[in-house]
């Protein structure tokens, strides 16, 4: 292996296995991952790639250095979702002919892009080195198309939307590979259409016609000596590897994602590559996070916990949480096991940067990073040992290591950075005289309680509480949760 290994293990989703990781060229890592859709804000499921992916590539420049990491992330600016999105914004502007189609999706796009960046900085996440948008590549995805026609791996076909492009997966023998699925066993799954104008119930959309009151950009085909002039928008997967192909090669090291993305995100990158260049592979370590919940349920819209990274950074249950404990609760589960997003694992990781911070005001960093912290991250990004270590610093006050340590994590190491959310519940207890965070947290869990009162019209009981809480001065106030109608409560100390 020679200087290319630095000790660093990964899982890898292609193999099932954890090896060694060993990138084909140590002067230039490269690295890809799936980045937003931008039709609504991030939700905190999407923070978890950007967090564990932010983290390796850190790890990664620590390693082989700054200057010899490559790290995309894209943009997916080009989806039906937006299209709704746009059409609900600004229907009215568009119908009257004072906005086009286009301008209403450019302004979509663009407010949701730039709430992303903001989130993610208070994140606490390096920017990437690339960050392509799908509409710069349409040129390419189209290209790409006409190579995979050409190589008898995609066919022109006409279905109830007008005419597609679609990728033939009988033509690719090993399909499936990544997410162990028999290409005889496909059946339709997200955002497969089972059509009677395609080949095989799993044959996806590399090109599909645009209507008038769709984005669409001019695209030549010839299929068979037959033209086909399709002004049209791209398929979702081919956006992906288009872009990864121009900014990293066609083989490159790291695909990272979410484990939703596996099938059929990744599985149709893999198969779209593999047969319009020609390779063996496309990435050669794949790499997947873990599902998120909240509160134990799975989160979405109609369960009324849906949270996006703007709500938590400016008031969830009561609170605006720091960035910065966002993503400590985050990295304190390992990436691939699933994650259960709470109140207390929150109000737990506060607790826990407020004591080190406390104790780093003045201190120096050390000039290096503690080894044992780097060791647990080259162990498959093993972040809840790397915690583990950092609490060790802390035991033995070496406060330099921790500090640096901290930062290498990509956490500031500072009270002033973390600001007064972090001091929400101290300063809420002492207001209350309840004599500790810990019973703070105890009020929020008798008012979720009385909550699960209400709902089940036990309000007798919910009285009882509501009553013991105000002989403590903590007055209650609810209102309906304007996505969801669902009753909420916010609290506040009576004066």
């Amino acid at each position: 292996m020679g200087d290319a290994f630095k000790g660093l293990r990964l899982h890898n989703t292609l193999t099932r296995t954890k090896e060694d990781f060993v990138p084909l060229d140590p002067q230039n890592v490269r690295m890809y991952v799936c980045g937003p859709t931008v039709y609504d804000f991030a939700h905190i499921g999407n923070a978890r790639p950007v967090i564990v992916f932010d983290v390796l590539y850190r790890l990664l420049r620590h390693l082989y250095g700054e200057d010899h990491v490559t790290y995309v992330r894209n943009i997916t600016d080009v989806d039906d979702k937006i299209n709704d999105r746009a059409l609900r914004d600004f229907g009215s502007e568009i119908a009257a002919g004072t906005m086009s189609l286009n301008e209403a999706i450019g302004r979509v796009t663009q407010t949701t892009a730039d709430q992303f960046h903001k989130d993610v900085a208070a994140l606490g996440c390096l920017e990437p080195s690339f960050e392509p948008r799908a509409t710069q590549h349409i040129d390419g995805m189209a290209a790409m198309a006409q190579s995979l026609i050409d190589k008898g791996h995609a066919y022109v076909a006409t279905g109830a939307e007008g005419r597609e492009v679609l990728f033939d997966v009988s033509t690719m023998p090993d399909y499936g590979k990544l997410s162990n699925r028999k290409l005889e066993d496909q059946q339709a799954g997200a955002r497969v259409e089972v059509a009677t104008h395609k080949k095989n119930p799993g044959d996806f959309v590399l090109w599909k016609e645009s209507s008038k009151d769709q984005p669409g950009w001019p695209a030549h085909f010839h299929e068979a000596g037959q033209a086909h002039d399709i002004f049209g928008r791209p398929g979702w997967h081919i956006e992906c590897s288009v872009m990864s192909r121009h900014h990293l090669g066609e083989v490159f090291d790291i695909h990272g994602g979410g484990l939703d993305l596996i099938f059929p995100h990744h599985e149709n990158e893999i198969a779209q590559s593999r047969c319009a260049l020609g390779t063996e592979t496309m990435a050669r370590y794949w790499l997947h996070n873990g599902y998120l919940q909240v509160e134990g349920r799975k989160m979405s819209k109609s369960e009324g916990n849906f949270v996006t990274i703007h709500d938590l950074l400016t008031e969830w249950q009561g609170y605006g949480w720091s960035g910065e404990a966002l993503r400590l609760t985050m990295l304190r589960t390992a990436y691939r096991q699933p994650i259960d997003w709470t109140f207390d694992s929150l109000e737990a990781s506060h607790k826990m940067l407020l004591g080190w911070y406390r104790k780093l005001e003045g201190v120096v960093p050390a000039d290096t990073i503690p080894s044992a912290v780097v060791s647990a991250l080259q162990d498959d990004l093993n972040t809840p040992a790397t915690i583990a270590e950092l609490a060790a610093l802390d035991r033995k006050s070496d406060h330099p290591g921790l500090l640096s340590a901290l930062r290498f994590l990509g956490f500031s190491g500072s009270l002033g950075a973390i600001g007064r959310q972090v001091f929400a519940a101290t300063e809420l207890s002492a207001q209350l005289d309840l004599g500790s965070e810990d019973n703070v947290v105890r009020v929020e869990q008798q008012i979720d309680r009385r909550l699960t009162l209400l709902r089940d019209k036990n309000f007798a009981e919910a009285d009882r509480i509501r009553d013991e809480l105000a002989a403590q001065g903590i007055q209650l106030m609810d209102y309906k949760d304007p996505e969801t109608g669902e009753r909420r409560t916010k609290w506040e100390v009576k004066r």
